[in-house]
């Protein structure tokens, strides 16, 4: 079992309010600090303010989607090297050859294994 550390914040955004509070109340029991969105819009603002070690981030959302998100926030000298995960339904072979073009660090499909999550987690934030 993966424990985060006090100062390990993870910004949780997907519009889908269960995978937002299923993922949130299994991390946080891990020791992560975590903040949520439920669009793209949101997530950028809240990654900006709050600067989180990592996002984990859905595709599929309102206001922006999470490749404009990823990307908004690559190109932004202060959320540049914020880690994110992709954790998306789009399908894996779309996920697979779109995410790291959009500059994530990783990407889950879902339906996801939450150990595989911790797990990478933990390897992009220690």
């Amino acid at each position: 079992m993966t424990k985060g550390t006090p100062s390990t914040t993870i910004l949780v955004v997907d519009d889908d309010p269960e995978i937002v509070s299923m993922v949130s109340l299994r991390l946080s029991k891990r020791g992560y600090n975590i903040l949520t969105a439920t669009d793209g819009n949101a997530a950028v603002e809240t990654a900006k303010r709050e600067l989180p070690a990592l996002i984990i981030l859905d595709v599929m959302m309102p206001g922006r989607n999470g490749w404009e998100v990823t990307r908004t926030l690559r190109h932004d000298p202060v959320t540049e090297k914020i880690k994110i995960v992709m954790l998306t339904a789009i399908g894996e072979q779309i996920n697979e050859m779109t995410s790291p073009l959009y500059g994530a660090d990783a990407h889950i499909d879902k339906p996801f294994d939450f150990s595989v999550l911790e797990k990478t987690i933990a390897d992009l934030v220690g």
